[in-house]
Order: structure tokens, then C-alpha cells, then sequence
């Protein structure tokens, strides 16, 4: 289920952030791209209810593009993001739901293999943490990783293929660390499939795109979470 925290402390949306470039469509996606297409291995990154436009998703894009990746970040919402003035989470969600993000995130990860790209991995943060592990119950990508998780059950961990990070923060009422620490347990048994799973002290849903670029210590949060996701990437992506 998606909690008030999946809509505190919104963004300012900037559709000209970012060091990369915009595409009309990328698997039938308007998408924000970052890092060179020659790249033999891509990135998809999966935004929260607030979209493609955040700048410090584009900035992790960048990031990852920066360390040798091709990296995609399609804008599910089709130009309508959620606006907490506009509507209730629940309204919005009957038109953006999951289901069909997960639908819509195949054809993209079949653009990039169709473009040489023969590694993907993919990051889903809150919302996009559903549609990920969707993915990743098959064997179209090589590496998932989940950042502070929506709508993610036991159940979907348990059919995981690919292998897989989950990044849960300690105050969240959308995962909350009991439940990671169940995703924990399952994944533990699998000894076919690759996890690791950590619980950030003193850390808010959210934290690791929604956070102050003034606020240092919000800002080595969110980093560390980067880095435990770059590392995943590098191991098993590139």
C-alpha cells in the first residue's frame, strides 16, 4: 500500500535538469537519458509518484551514467505526475497504478536490448519498487534493486529470479523494517538467487531521492544508499 509518506516533501519538478538528454520515445516512453548508448550495459530507473522530472533522480541518473552505464528514466506518468494539491494518492493511483507501469516497463527493457544493451539492471524507488520486482520474477534483467518499497509483498520476494538489493529506511509506515526484515529472511533461503537487504538508522521513507541538498547529513544518507546501489550494478550489470 502506498502511506502519506510516499507524497511528503515533493520535489520541484524541472524538466531541464540534469547533464543528460530527453527522448520522445524510448520504448514507447517519453524518457530522460544519461551516459553513452555505446555502453554495453543499461540502468532503468523507476521513479516515485512524483516522476521523471525530480532533479535528484536525474542526478543519480547521472551518477550511475557516470560510472559506465547507459541510463534510462522513462516517465510512466505520461506528463502527469502526482500533484498532492490536485488529488488523493488513492484517485491518482486508479489512472498510474503498478500493474500497468509493469506493462509499460517491458517494452523498454526490450528498446534497450534491441539497442546492443545486453546487461540490465533496474532501481525502483517507492512506487517503482513494485513494477522492479515484477521484473525481476523473470529473466529479462540481470540485477533489481528497491529503494524504501511500495506496494512489495513476501510474496512477490519469494518469486524473485534476478539478484536483488533492498534499501528499507527504519521509520516507514509503507515497508516498515519488519517487513524488510521478512523480505530479509525469505531471500536468505534462496540460495539460488543473490540479496542483500539493510535497514537505515534514523532514516524517513523517502530518503533517498526526497532529501535537502542543503541538509548535509540528509545528503550522505541518500549517498550511501547510492553506493550500495552502484556497487550491486557493477557486479552483476556491467
Amino acid at each position: 500500500m502506498a502511506s502519506s509518506q510516499c507524497c511528503e516533501n515533493p520535489p520541484s519538478l524541472s524538466w531541464n535538469s540534469g547533464e543528460g538528454t530527453i527522448v520522445d520515445d524510448f520504448g514507447g516512453l517519453k524518457a530522460y537519458t544519461s551516459g553513452s548508448p555505446d555502453s554495453k550495459a543499461a540502468i532503468l530507473l523507476v521513479s516515485d509518484v512524483f516522476g521523471f522530472e525530480a532533479p535528484n533522480l536525474r542526478k543519480l541518473a547521472d551518477k550511475v551514467a557516470a560510472s559506465g552505464f547507459f541510463v534510462v528514466v522513462p516517465d510512466f506518468f505520461h506528463g502527469d505526475p502526482y500533484v498532492p494539491e490536485r488529488s488523493p494518492i488513492t484517485t491518482w493511483l486508479q489512472s498510474h497504478g503498478v500493474a500497468k507501469g509493469f506493462e509499460e516497463a517491458k517494452p523498454v527493457v526490450a528498446a534497450l536490448k534491441s539497442k546492443g544493451l545486453s546487461a540490465v539492471g533496474v532501481a525502483g524507488i517507492c512506487w517503482g519498487a513494485k513494477v522492479v520486482v515484477e521484473l525481476a520474477k523473470s529473466s529479462e534483467i540481470q540485477a533489481a534493486v528497491l529503494l524504501h518499497p511500495s506496494f512489495v509483498t513476501v510474496d512477490d520476494i519469494k518469486v524473485v529470479k534476478c539478484p536483488i538489493t533492498v534499501l528499507g529506511a527504519e521509520i516507514d509506515k509503507t515497508s516498515p523494517p519488519e517487513l524488510v526484515k521478512q523480505f530479509e529472511e525469505v531471500l536468505s533461503s534462496k540460495s539460488e538467487v543473490d540479496s542483500f537487504v539493510k535497514i537505515f538508522p534514523g532514516v524517513v521513507h523517502g530518503w533517498t531521492v526526497r532529501y535537502d541538498v542543503n541538509d548535509e547529513s540528509a545528503v550522505k544518507n541518500a549517498e550511501e544508499a547510492h553506493k550500495h546501489m552502484l556497487d550491486w550494478f557493477v557486479k552483476y550489470v556491467k
